[in-house]
């Protein structure tokens, strides 16, 4: 058997992303046959391809010819946190556009494309949900433009459920809701404090509504910005890309299926930055992992 610890990379990822990330050219359903099949075991159980994964859990492989010849050293490109025909989910490094907005600028959707073409998958990708620049976090590209009509047209008439983390400037006196118009129309965004550091705070948050750079904008307005958002209210983080804002959680309905949800592993400058402001690496790991069932 082959055994792999997880680590922070991989906390809250699902099972069968951890084995795409072991095995990124392999055919796409041979990581849920090998679940199906019993060939991986978690913490030395039997599991689903749908279960979340937490810092110093055990995967074991059965070791095979054709397994061995798929494992890979160096993880992928593209950091993939669930594939299926029509679409593809993607943990987004901070500080990574959505399109090109320069001349010879990397950004998520042809690094998406380039990656497909490496794998011998090809296909044009297609937003369906944004981020901002400096947001981390979950990205939904679907593999046509048929797909991206039907996923495009659920977001916009019932949208998406995602839940947020933001590492804000100072303490807000309790969770709350903040329900400021934005653009001349109704806006809420609702935040559960989580965990206090050095004159920050790191918030769990949901937007309600989905207007432009709703998350931002309300936290300045209560008077607690992004870290790291020198456009609503904060200052340039030095050695950071982006600002301190994660797409953490994304619940997704799909046609004739159900419910899937997506967690997108926090970004290692993200742990970093809050163990400088005093939040412990442990703590705001496990208070991650309980939002995943709320």
């Amino acid at each position: 058997m082959l055994s792999y610890v997880i680590t922070p990379q991989d906390h809250c990822r699902r099972l069968e992303s951890f084995l795409r990330t072991l095995m990124p050219t392999a055919a796409a359903g041979y990581p849920r046959k090998l679940i199906k099949n019993g060939a991986v075991r978690l913490n030395g159980a039997a599991s689903t391809a749908d279960t979340i994964l937490a810092c110093r859990d055990t995967v074991s492989l059965k070791e095979s010819a054709t397994l061995t010849s798929l494992l890979r050293e160096n993880r992928p490109e593209l950091d993939i946190l669930f594939e299926d025909d029509q679409i593809v989910i993607v943990n987004k490094p901070a500080g990574l556009a959505m399109h090109r907005t320069a001349e010879l600028e990397d950004d998520l959707v042809e690094r998406g494309s380039a990656y497909m073409e490496w794998r011998a998958t090809p296909c044009k990708l297609y937003p369906v949900n944004r981020l901002d620049r400096g947001t981390s976090g979950t990205v939904i590209l679907a593999k046509s433009s048929s797909s991206a009509g039907i996923y495009g047209r659920q977001v916009k008439e019932s949208g998406l459920d995602k839940l947020y983390l933001a590492l804000v400037e100072g303490v807000p006196s309790a969770s709350g809701s903040i329900s400021e118009p934005l653009d001349d129309k109704e806006s809420e965004t609702r935040y559960t404090i989580l965990l206090p550091g050095n004159d920050c705070t790191l918030l769990a948050v949901v937007p309600v509504s989905g207007r432009m750079h709703q998350i931002r904008r309300h936290l300045e307005h209560i008077g607690h910005p992004v870290l790291g958002d020198k456009r609503y209210g904060s200052q340039e983080l030095p050695d950071y890309e982006g600002f301190a804002l994660h797409s953490f959680k994304t619940v997704l309905i799909r046609p004739d299926s159900a419910p899937l949800t997506v967690c997108a592993p926090l970004p290692e400058p993200l742990l970093e930055l809050c163990g400088k402001r005093g939040i412990e690496r442990e703590e705001l790991l496990g208070a991650v992992k309980e939002l995943i069932t709320t």
